[in-house]
């Protein structure tokens, strides 16, 4: 009981400090949502569509002309513009006004009616890997296409029927299928790791803010007397009020991403209310932890900084972590983002078993926990410990 009462002491203490602070509500509330709204605004349409790509057409035929028609069709590029050569469009391209163009030299109609094999280009650039390859996907599929309406019309001469000119033409039938993400949504496996990492970086600097904040201003030993000079009184109650605050706005946005925008969520709900407690726990006890490890305000924010911002990379969404070197890869275990990222796409998004992402599960109870280890040293700072700006 009385645990309970000091408790309840250090939690309505941490309350005052949190409604006088703008700092917190900002950081807390404001920002985090700003984030939701940016990420998952910015990647609205699920895929890039209509991205510029020109045609430099020196035959001007019907069908060369048709070949153009047909890439502009496409969800993804446009055709912007047509050039009267290579070098024009080569220009354009590196002037970044379009991200690729199809090239059509003079008698590609005459020598693929004859079947001597015309040759025809198509030049994308790669300095923005999405964008180069879903317009080098769209140039290729014109230019197949292109032969194969010409195969068809030959074979169709000849008397043979459409299903003897499928046979010839695609001789194997691909039957694809692409798991729980049918539509190749980029919203849907980039906003589900960059918002939480954004969220884990406000954890991070807060729990580490909060910390230093007592320090600076020399309120270290009223903290720990509130609590009765009990450190694991104090720091639950000092965390308690920010846990429940941020769990609140990752369930917001939990609900906006699967009710609203209708994200994929096959593991359910359960599946998604553990995971929420797991970030949120995992991230304060990383934040402090760090904090007990240097107890310095400017070097323990900066520590969590950086840990939050390598976390993009090393999650494995962008770049998959079986591509990295060996030494990235043991790296990779340290960052709580990567272990929130396994257990959402293996629980939540793919609803596999649990047990299936145990080591995942157990990291982020790990991270929870390691707060234990320096609990000494942070008492210690607040006992003893000058401020150093």
């Amino acid at each position: 009981m009385k645990y309970l009462q000091l408790l309840r002491a250090v939690i309505k203490r941490e309350c005052k400090i949190l409604y006088v602070n703008p700092i917190y509500f900002y950081s807390m509330v404001v920002f985090p949502l700003l984030a939701m709204v940016f990420f998952t605004t910015l990647l609205d349409d699920g895929v890039p569509q209509e991205m510029p790509v020109g045609v430099v057409d020196l035959d001007n035929t019907t069908m060369t002309r048709a070949l153009g028609r047909k890439l502009d069709g496409f969800q993804s590029s446009k055709v912007v513009a047509h050039y009267p050569s290579v070098a024009d469009a080569r220009k354009a391209m590196q002037a970044n006004e379009i991200y690729g163009f199809l090239y059509l030299p003079k008698g590609t109609t005459e020598e693929l009616l004859a079947s001597r094999r015309p040759t025809i280009s198509f030049y994308y650039s790669q300095t923005t890997l999405s964008a180069g390859s879903m317009v080098m996907k769209d140039l290729k599929t014109t230019a197949t296409l292109g032969a194969m309406g010409v195969g068809q019309a030959t074979m169709r001469a000849k008397g043979l029927t459409d299903k003897q000119i499928q046979t010839l033409l695609q001789p194997i039938r691909i039957d694809l299928h692409q798991i729980v993400n049918p539509w190749s949504n980029y919203n849907t496996y980039l906003s589900t790791v960059f918002v939480p990492g954004v969220m884990m970086l406000f954890m991070f600097l807060i729990s580490a803010y909060s910390l230093g904040m007592e320090l600076k201003f020399g309120r270290g030993k009223e903290w720990l007397a509130v609590a009765d000079n009990k450190i694991v009184v104090a720091i639950l109650g000092k965390y308690l009020p920010q846990a429940l605050i941020f769990s609140a706005i990752i369930f917001f946005y939990e609900f906006y991403i699967y009710a609203f925008l209708h994200f994929p969520h096959e593991g359910g709900l359960w599946n998604i209310l553990l995971l929420i407690l797991l970030q949120v726990t995992s991230s304060i006890g990383f934040g402090v932890f760090i904090f007990g490890l240097m107890p310095s305000l400017r070097m323990s924010m900066s520590v969590c900084s950086l840990w939050a911002v390598l976390s993009f990379s090393m999650a494995g969404s962008a770049f998959p972590m079986m591509g990295m070197d060996t030494a990235l890869q043991s790296l990779t275990w340290l960052f709580p983002l990567r272990h929130y990222y396994m257990l959402y796409q293996i629980t939540v998004f793919n609803d596999f078993p649990l047990a299936d992402a145990w080591f995942h599960l157990v990291a982020l109870l790990a991270f929870t926990l390691t707060p234990w280890f320096v609990l000494s040293k942070v008492k210690n700072a607040m006992l003893n410990y000058v401020y150093i700006p």
